[in-house]
């Protein structure tokens, strides 16, 4: 039976955690009420990797993040890779499992990126009946996440908020939503980022996101951003979070940084600037 319950990270920050700041965490973690793993770094058969998310996941609620099922490609999902993910969720037993709004496969070739998706009928149908598919064969509910676009398609029949809509409505799953990726996407294609949060079905927000982004130019001089997730969230992007936890209340609220990864101390401050973000939100 697939188990579309609450989610149960607590209100607070979490970290994206990296194994060099494993003695830290388990030091003084702050004010870190839980972590995010990447699911394809735990779905080996043992050592030290493993050995010490036992022991952190007997300390701290744990999020189980995904990066590889490629729920929006055109093929079938990965048996093999769907299965790993199965065998770590049930000796783990995270509070939270996550995916990406995005493809990464195509026929037999992986894609190392998370690449952007018409929201046509077409689409919404085929990843609608992929995330059944993970949260039957999971037996727990996932959350999806907006992606950070850089492009929009013509062929495009409905707005993005629009499309998370209704993948929650039909398939009963949760959504999280990264407001560091409305910030880059609204910048990249021109509009509100306010305006994004304002349409998106906030009912459905099991866990929110925060990370960095790169500065760049197009060909004709406009900003262009790029999610990278390798330096601190910025100060637009925590205003944002201030307009999102006004309209959702407190959330789980992760922290991300997955490239440059600096000293603890440099994350935790980040966790200690999100956990004055939730307080000055009304319970």
């Amino acid at each position: 039976m697939r188990d579309t319950g609450h989610i149960q990270l607590p209100p607070s920050p979490g970290v994206g955690y990296k194994p060099q700041h494993f003695t830290a965490i388990m030091g003084d973690p702050g004010p870190v009420g839980w972590l995010e793993v990447h699911a394809e770094n735990y779905m080996g058969g043992g050592g030290r990797p493993l050995a010490q998310l036992r022991h952190l996941s007997e300390r701290f609620p744990c999020s189980v993040h995904g990066v590889g099922l490629s729920i929006g490609g055109e093929g079938a999902l990965d048996a093999d890779h769907l299965a790993r993910l199965k065998t770590l969720c049930d000796w783990l037993q995270p509070a939270s499992f996550s995916e990406h709004l995005a493809w990464s496969s195509h026929d037999s070739a992986f894609l190392n990126d998370l690449l952007p998706l018409p929201y046509t009928t077409a689409t919404l149908d085929r990843v609608c009946a992929h995330i059944d598919q993970v949260q039957d064969v999971l037996g727990r509910q996932m959350l999806l996440e907006n992606p950070s676009s850089y492009l929009a398609f013509s062929e495009s029949e409905m707005d993005e908020t629009d499309f998370l809509a209704a993948v929650a409505g039909r398939t009963g799953c949760g959504l999280l939503l990264d407001v560091n990726n409305v910030f880059v996407s609204a910048t990249n294609l021109g509009y509100s980022p306010q305006g994004y949060i304002d349409a998106f079905p906030l009912d459905a927000v099991g866990e929110i996101h925060l990370g960095g982004h790169d500065e760049d130019e197009d060909e004709t001089g406009a900003p262009l951003l790029i999610d990278s997730h390798g330096r601190a969230v910025v100060d637009p992007v925590w205003a944002l979070l201030d307009h999102t936890l006004a309209r959702t209340g407190p959330r789980p609220l992760l922290i991300e940084w997955d490239t440059d990864v600096p000293d603890w101390s440099v994350l935790a401050a980040e966790a200690h600037r999100a956990a004055e973000a939730l307080h000055r939100v009304p319970a």
